[in-house]
């Protein structure tokens, strides 16, 4: 480290250090000793001192030891410009600060609760206020496992303000084009990157992956927090192992420093407590430089880099190497991107959701039927339209290739949803004909079209699925009566899909299936597909998994030994619940298959249907997507979909799909299809024929007039007057609860 950049480093760590014993002192005489302390919703305590002491500081009275052992880290003060003839002593100062930081900030949560907004995912960050603060460990439990599989490669630790919110705008672009989270914190003369992103129109939060920590530079503890506990967490690495915790995320988290702005010395002493993980900074100012060392990979502080070039300089510096998937279109395209949200006034154009009809079909066709590449687009297009309007949609991927199978054509289908959602400005929900797309302004504005969805799907589907097919074409409609057109042709489809794993059992195979692609909206929601229940969404069946592991052995779709049998009834495996446990970052301990009372499954918000409980009517009702109107237990769908979507574990709620609610082991827990009292007349009609048969088979040859409906019954007490005249099962099952 440069020998001014020491000194200045260690001025800056007893000036941190002196506000951190001021705050002890004053929230030592306020609150006393006993009063708990620390971050909210984590097992970590405050991570860096956990981390590299094993010390817990729960309490007021543990952060008098850590202040004591930054007492003896830091090093006399010294004077301005005097140089230090080595690094050592910097490096402590450095981690002294880190350590103080952390108590001043987990002070602030307790002096200042509502400082800090509650740190979840989808947390509204429009309303003028915008900090974050710590990562709660169901957000570092999501988030952190991209740490590890190369999802997210590492982070940006932004300190201080662009000139410009349109220059923070292009830096924050640029990192999430390489798939990078931003961590922001700090102000430069009055101003921050955070804030000026926000005056830029850019949306910020966890969703995005750029993250506004606090405003202060001490929030930069927040970020090299998050890469401590990723080393505990996913690394092993125990409490108190410092050596391993610093050597792991040098290897292993490629993260650096972009200092924006004047560089204080509080900044230097940041700066020196990063270093220690082989993270190097790099500034924008003419700060003195610092060659290599050996502590980081190349150099520790590069300096006067211009906007233009500093985040190519940072990946250089830090010896990342980034992958990026070229997209033909014209935003900006990554996972970064795949959990943003499109709202109110930013819609430009909706599609499906409930509001028109939306349907995305994959199927195969021979080679002489395709040309590769061909995007056609008929009917209305983006350009042809006001803004907020709504178009049908329908969109067609015909593929063609000497390997490709009948069973590929949903695996690719069902990977539409993250494929579009990963365009800048575009945000996807949902699959077959329950889809849901809304182009922002900005992507518009762009020159986003609707062919830039066929580019999306024609060049992924080749990146990341070309070993078993040659060509793709895509056709996507907007005109109502071809849009219906196609959406009987996939319906039939869907429904052939669905026929083939009609005559296998539960019982007949070992293995069941999960899927974890929707976890980038649902972090701990986990589905397991078995041959008897097929996933929420409706896309996957059991057959359907067992393919898209043959062809991604690492992708979503997993094999899951079922295990010991801990429940018939309600349909509970030893191995589904320690494969849920651990996919869900245990979240979620245990799962009933087959109930919806007792430890149902969770959901993530691509249900095609959601059933509830009636408890008057001992019995249960079903609701579509497509159905909008009030239902008998007092909630719309989106209401339900709010209440047990995100990877909630809600008792007496369940997300399902339409082909479901005919499988011989829908709700067996909870008496099964007998307990069916009510769903929208339109889906009763769409199921008839699987209900009949389903009803005969259980000796109740009527049943579909059994159940109510909207022409019927509006209210619970309507709904239990109808079946008590027409002398439903459910009156004489067991009560429910």
């Amino acid at each position: 480290m440069s020998k001014i950049i020491a000194s200045a480093a260690i001025r800056g760590a007893h000036k941190i250090l002196e506000r951190a014993k001021k705050s002890y002192s004053e929230a030592l005489d306020r609150f006393g000793p006993d009063q708990e302390i620390g971050f909210p919703n984590t097992a970590y305590y405050l991570p860096i001192i956990y981390a590299i002491t094993g010390i817990g500081v729960s309490k007021i009275r543990d952060a008098k030891s850590v202040l004591e052992l930054c007492e003896r880290l830091t090093p006399p003060p010294v004077k301005e410009n005097t140089p230090l003839p080595y690094l050592a002593p910097a490096l402590d100062a450095g981690m002294a600060t880190l350590f103080a930081e952390e108590i001043i900030e987990a002070i602030r949560y307790l002096e200042d609760p509502d400082f800090y907004l509650a740190n979840c995912e989808d947390v509204d960050l429009s309303g003028g206020r915008i900090w974050l603060g710590a990562a709660n460990d169901v957000i570092f439990r999501k988030r952190g496992v991209e740490f590890v599989d190369g999802t997210a490669p590492g982070f940006a630790a932004i300190a201080g303000a662009a000139p410009d919110p349109n220059t923070a705008s292009r830096i924050a672009l640029e990192l999430q084009e390489k798939n990078l989270y931003v961590f922001m914190c700090g102000e430069n003369q009055g101003k921050r990157f955070a804030e000026q992103l926000v005056e830029a129109g850019v949306q910020i939060g966890w969703p995005t992956r750029l993250v506004s920590f606090g405003p202060d530079i001490s929030a930069a503890v927040f970020a090299i927090g998050f890469a401590c506990r990723v080393a505990m967490a996913f690394g092993g690495i125990k409490p108190g192992e410092f050596r391993k915790n610093l050597i792991y995320n040098k290897d292993r988290t490629y993260a650096f420093v972009l200092a924006l702005g004047d560089v204080t010395d509080e900044w230097y002493a940041n700066a020196a407590g990063a270093i220690n993980w082989g993270f190097p900074t790099i500034a924008d100012t003419p700060i003195p430089q610092v060659l290599p060392t050996g502590i980081c990979t190349y150099e520790h502080v590069v300096s006067n880099i211009p906007h233009e070039h500093i985040v190519q300089k940072a990946v250089e510096v830090r010896g990342l190497k980034v992958q990026v998937s070229k997209v033909p279109i014209p935003v900006s395209y990554g996972p970064a991107f795949e959990g943003e949200r499109v709202r109110g006034e930013d819609i430009y154009l909706e599609m499906g959701g409930g509001r028109t009809i939306a349907v995305e079909w994959t199927t195969s066709k021979r080679m002489d039927e395709v040309e590769d590449g061909r995007i056609d687009v008929i009917g209305k297009d983006i350009t042809d339209v006001e803004p907020g309007s709504r178009l049908h949609f329908a969109m067609v991927a015909e593929v063609a290739g000497r390997n490709f199978q009948e069973d590929f054509e949903p695996i690719l289908e069902r990977q539409n949803h993250h494929l579009i959602n990963q365009a800048q400005g575009i945000m996807h929900i949902g699959q077959r004909d329950i889809a849901w797309i809304r182009i922002s302004k900005q992507a518009v504005e762009k020159g986003f079209r609707l062919e830039h969805i066929g580019k999306i799907i024609h060049a992924k589907y080749h990146q990341d699925f070309g070993a078993i097919f040659d060509k793709v074409q895509i056709k996507i409609y907007t005109d109502e009566d071809k849009v219906r057109e196609i959406l009987d042709m996939a319906r039939a489809s869907y429904a052939y899909r669905d026929a083939r794993i009609e005559g296998m059992t539960d019982e007949t195979v070992d293995t069941f299936y999960s899927c974890i692609l929707c976890q980038s909206f649902a972090p701990s929601h986990v589905c397991i597909v078995s041959p008897e229940r097929t996933g929420l969404c409706g896309a996957y069946n059991w057959l359907d998994c067992r393919a898209a592991y043959e062809i991604n052995p690492e992708g979503p779709n997993q094999p899951v030994k079922k295990g010991e049998c801990i429940n018939e009834r309600y349909g509970q495996f030893k191995g589904c619940n320690e494969y849920i446990s651990r996919a869900s970052r245990q979240k979620i301990e245990s799962v009933s298959l087959y109930s919806l009372m007792v430890d149902p499954m969770t959901t993530c918000g691509c249900c095609e249907c959601i059933a509830a409980i009636l408890p008057m009517c001992n019995g249960i009702m079903t609701v579509d997507r497509d159905f909008n109107d009030m239902t008998p237990c007092g909630m719309k769908f989106t209401t339900l979909a709010g209440s047990v979507g995100g990877g909630a574990q809600t008792p007496g709620f369940l997300g399902h799909s339409k082909y479901n609610i005919t499988q011989r082991k829908f709700l067996k827990g909870d008496g099964g299809i007998l307990r069916l009292v009510w769903m929208p007349k339109r889906l009763k009609e769409e199921l008839r024929d699987r209900l009949q048969k389903r009803g005969e088979e259980l000796g109740i040859p009527n049943l579909p007039d059994l159940i109510a409906d909207e022409t019927v019954a509006l209210t619970e007490d309507e709904v239990l007057t109808y079946i008590t005249e027409k002398g439903h099962p459910c009156l004489n099952l067991e009560p429910l609860l």
